[in-house]
């Protein structure tokens, strides 16, 4: 099937198919005399699994990792497992961030009177160029 027909089955861009190609996630094989690309259902299990793995917050060097795993019948699981812990510990340590985020924002929005004066401590903390963090959570 055409890059069009792939797009459809995947879910993704025909546009994000050929990034995907370009940096290695998927080969490059099978192209027409015209050269096309052809992708047949190997291809299109291999999109799904990048997909998924997109979808699930992954990074693409860690979905080059976890393809690696996936097409190794040697592999352990445990490698796999290590992985994707450390993916969980990365998106806890987001949700910290954005936590502390919409803490600080929400204290700034009740701080405000929202009425017609012009004083705003939303303003005020934006022109400060560094967020009074109210919870502890400074930057460094």
């Amino acid at each position: 099937m055409n890059i069009g027909e792939a797009a459809k089955q995947t879910g993704l861009s025909a546009k994000m198919i050929r990034y995907y190609e370009s940096i290695g996630l998927i080969s490059s094989s099978g192209r027409s005399a015209n050269g096309y690309r052809h992708f047949n259902q190997q291809d299109l299990h291999r999109l799904a699994f990048i997909r998924r793995s997109r979808d699930l917050g992954f990074s693409l060097e860690e979905i080059g990792k976890l393809l690696a795993l996936w097409q190794d019948d040697q592999r352990a699981s445990a490698d796999v497992k290590r992985l994707a812990g450390a993916h969980i510990e990365d998106l806890n340590r987001k949700i910290e961030e954005l936590v502390g985020l919409r803490d600080t924002l929400q204290e700034l929005v009740s701080a405000c009177h929202g009425d017609e004066r012009p004083d705003c401590p939303i303003l005020k903390d934006l022109a400060s160029g560094c967020a009074a963090h109210p919870h502890g959570s400074k930057e460094s």
